[in-house]
C-alpha cells in the first residue's frame, strides 16, 4: 500500500505545536497583523519553531510493513509421497527401475518369486472348479425340475416329487451363488499380488501405486525379503513441493493460510520464488519456541528438489 507522508505529518505536529485545540493563534490575536487565509498556516519569521520545519516535496512511499523471514528447506508433498512394501514375502527375481525413474500409476516395479503366489493360484484354480461343478447341478436341477413338472401334469408322479425337484433346483441356485462369491474372493487375491487368472506365471508384479519419481530403493533381485511391512522403495509426485520453516511463536500471528511468500534457494542465487502457505502447525515446539510452515510450490518444471536449503 502507498500512503502520502511528509507534509501531513509536518503540519499534524505544527497544529499540536501552536494550541490545544488544534487551531493555531493568528497574527491578528497576538501582533495585530492581518489573519492568514483559511486553510493557511503562517509562521512567523522569527518564531523558534521555524528551526524544525523542514520542506521538501511530497510523494508516494512504500510504509514499512511485517515481515517475517525464517530459513526453510524442500520437502516432498506429503499427500504425494509413497513408500512400497511387498504383499508377500518371497524372493526378488527383478528390479524394473532405478533410483531418479520416472514412472507412471500402475507401471510394474519388480517382482517376486513367492509361495503365496502358488497358493493363491491354487486357490483360484478350485474356486472355479466349484463354480463348474456348481452350474453343472444347476442345469441338472432345472432339468430334473421340468421332468418332475410334465410327469405330473399327466399324473405320472405325486405332488411332492415336484416339491422335491423344486427345492433342489433352490439349493443349486444358492450353491452356485456361493461358488462365483468365492471364486471372486481368490480373484481379488490374485489382484492384489499383481497376477491375473489368464496366466500361468507364478510371479508377483509390484506396481507403482501413482505417477512420479523413484527416490528411494532398498532392494536388489536376488534377495529375499519376508517382512511386508518394510518399505522398499519411495516414489513422490514432485509436481508441487512444501518449503517447510520453522517461525518463532512471536511471528506466527503474521502468518496466513493461503497467504503468498517469497522464497529464495541456496540453489538459484538472484532468483526469487511464489509459493502460497498450505499448512500450519497446531502446536509450538517446546524446545526451540517455533512454529512450522508450509508453504507449497509449483514445480512442473522440475527445478526444486528435496532437501534443497532457503
Amino acid at each position: 500500500m502507498k500512503h502520502v507522508i511528509g507534509l501531513l505529518a509536518t503540519l499534524a505536529g505544527l497544529a499540536a505545536a501552536t494550541g490545544c485545540d488544534g487551531r493555531a493563534a493568528t497574527p491578528a490575536e497576538t501582533t495585530g497583523r492581518p489573519a492568514a487565509a483559511p486553510g493557511v498556516v503562517e509562521v512567523p519569521p522569527d518564531s523558534p519553531m521555524l528551526a524544525q520545519l523542514k520542506r521538501d516535496i511530497v510523494k508516494l512511499v512504500d510504509l514499512p510493513t511485517d515481515e517475517v523471514v525464517a530459513p526453510g528447506k524442500i520437502e516432498a508433498n506429503p499427500n504425494r509421497v509413497s513408500k512400497v512394501v511387498l504383499p508377500v514375502s518371497g524372493r526378488i527375481t527383478s528390479v524394473l527401475v532405478k533410483t531418479g525413474d520416472a514412472v507412471e500409476e500402475d507401471q510394474p516395479l519388480l517382482t517376486i518369486a513367492s509361495p503365496d503366489a502358488d497358493s493363491a493360484m491354487s486357490a483360484y484354480l478350485s474356486a472355479q472348479a466349484t463354480v463348474t461343478q456348481a452350474e453343472a447341478a444347476l442345469g441338472k436341477a432345472q432339468a430334473d425340475l421340468d421332468r418332475a413338472s410334465d410327469l405330473f401334469e399327466h399324473n405320472a408322479v405325486a405332488k411332492k416329487d415336484v416339491l422335491n425337484a423344486e427345492s433342489a433346483l433352490t439349493q443349486a441356485k444358492a450353491a452356485v451363488q456361493q461358488a462365483h462369491a468365492s471364486r471372486e474372493q481368490t480373484v481379488r487375491r490374485l489382484s492384489v499380488l499383481g497376477l491375473t487368472a489368464s496366466e500361468s506365471r507364478q510371479q508377483v508384479v509390484v506396481r507403482s501405486p501413482l505417477a512420479g519419481k523413484v527416490l528411494e530403493l532398498t532392494v536388489v533381485p536376488g534377495e529375499y525379503r519376508n517382512d511386508t511391512s518394510a518399505s522398499v522403495m519411495t516414489i513422490a509426485d514432485l509436481a508441487t513441493v512444501w518449503v517447510t520453516s520453522q517461525v518463532p511463536e512471536s511471528y506466527i500471528r503474521f502468518v496466513q493460510i493461503r497467504e503468498r511468500v517469497e522464497i529464495s534457494l541456496v540453489a538459484y542465487p538472484g532468483e526469487v520464488f511464489e509459493g502460497r502457505v498450505s499448512r500450519i502447525a497446531d502446536v509450538v515446539d517446546p524446545q526451540t519456541r517455533t512454529v512450522k510452515v508450509q508453504a507449497e510450490m509449483d514445480n512442473r518444471a522440475g527445478r526444486f528438489r528435496p532437501e534443497m536449503y532457503g
